[in-house]
């Protein structure tokens, strides 16, 4: 399994596409916490992320560009298919779109290139919303360049981030230990499942819960590829991911199926589709010795139900016959390279933390990412509601712990 991570201040928003879609309340029950009240996040947390990210969808004049050509093209699918097409909300200014689009910015919206991140500006990641009103306090610092290599607690009971400061090139400038009261680890799943499989093996920390490392899944990432064979979708094809079909007609298994655009500077005659679904955690990080690093391990067999329905649903919006489907072919490329945007699980609550990110028997240690979640969450893009969760989680923390563990 490769997972793609964001490396930088602002984590996987400077990379994501930016689909931010809540759950249905059916699909959040089917794969959530049961402690987690899906009438508390649609009425409080849910809108909080809202107001600071600002999703819209792409308006009626950035969809008729020729550079959306590929997107317009499966929304006449979608809609001949009989399905209703689907704006998703991206937290985006779309007049910095607009600006690329006439040629006054560099493109990178409008060529599909979002995935190398957003350079221009226009889109509220976590750097300049979160982390800036953070900043703005006086009373955080933020250190870039800080690679945490381990986590320790000390002989009286503080925790320690083991850490290499770097140079752009990943040289090593210094190690430095970080002490403190309290650590909270949000580095997502993959960062915060490596760190605390290592403490474990090593023990570094001892007494870590069994299940660390443990239920994880890939939201049931799937990526296609798919070549309307005379009716090309063309090069640098317009993003980020904006249209797509909710397919709740089984309400506790969903899917969400979208276009996703591809930087190609030449016409290659293809785009490329994506769904998620609901799939089993059953994945896990192992601590290899060797390399002195957490390896996940996971199966295809675990989200092959899924995979189906999603490829079923495809079939039939893209193709809908087999005369069609030969006409449209779609390859799933996730057989070849079995990948994922949306890691989830690894700390997950009621195993490894309690139900506000607390690592169960460790006083002042933190979990509060995705690594919380176990493996989807209600087959939409998890990053709506891994917001809403820690938003939820530091109302607590803050209330109950705050002058007390820390």
């Amino acid at each position: 399994m490769d997972v793609i991570c964001g490396a930088g201040v602002g984590g996987g928003s400077l990379v994501y596409q930016g689909m931010t879609i809540q759950p249905t309340e059916a699909a959040f029950a089917a794969c959530m916490p049961p402690c987690l009240d899906y009438s508390a996040f649609d009425g409080d947390y849910y809108r909080r992320v809202a107001a600071v990210l600002r999703p819209a969808p792409i308006p009626d004049d950035v969809l008729a560009h020729k550079r959306y050509r590929s997107v317009r093209q499966f929304t006449r699918k979608v809609e001949a298919a009989g399905f209703t097409p689907y704006r998703v909300p991206l937290p985006l200014d779309w007049e910095w779109v607009r600006r690329e689009l006439r040629g006054e910015l560099p493109p990178a919206f409008t060529t599909g290139d979002i995935m190398l991140g957003a350079n221009n500006g226009g889109k509220r990641t976590v750097d300049v919303t979160y982390v800036a009103a953070a900043e703005a306090t006086g009373r955080v610092e933020t250190a870039p360049l800080h690679l945490v290599r381990d986590i320790s607690r000390d002989t009286q009971g503080r925790w320690v981030a083991h850490t290499d400061r770097i140079a752009t090139d990943g040289h090593v400038l210094e190690k430095k230990r970080i002490v403190t009261d309290a650590l909270f680890l949000a580095a997502g799943s993959a960062g915060t499942s490596r760190l605390l499989v290592k403490a474990k093996a090593k023990n570094l920390v001892p007494d870590l819960p069994e299940a660390v490392g443990t239920h994880w899944g890939n939201n049931g990432d799937r990526i296609f590829t798919w070549t309307p064979l005379g009716d090309s979708p063309g090069p640098l094809q317009g993003g980020p991911a904006c249209v797509g079909v909710r397919d709740n007609d089984t309400p506790d298994d969903p899917l969400t199926l979208a276009h996703l655009p591809i930087p190609f500077p030449i016409d290659l005659g293809t785009t490329s589709l994506i769904g998620f679904g609901l799939v089993e955690p059953r994945g896990r990080f192992i601590h290899d010795p060797h390399r002195d690093d957490a390896v996940l391990h996971w199966s295809q067999t675990y989200d092959a139900a899924v995979t189906r329905r999603i490829t079923a649903r495809l079939h039939q919006i893209v193709g809908g016959n087999l005369v069609e489907d030969l006409r449209n072919p779609m390859l799933d490329t996730t057989f070849f390279d079995t990948t994922t945007y949306h890691p989830l699980g690894g700390a997950t609550i009621g195993r490894v933390c309690d139900p506000y990110g607390r690592v169960l028997g460790q006083r002042g240690l933190y979990v509060n990412d995705g690594a919380l979640i176990p493996g989807s969450t209600g087959a939409v893009n998890p990053s709506m509601t891994i917001a809403a969760l820690a938003e939820r989680n530091m109302d607590e923390i803050v209330r109950r712990d705050l002058g007390t563990v820390f």
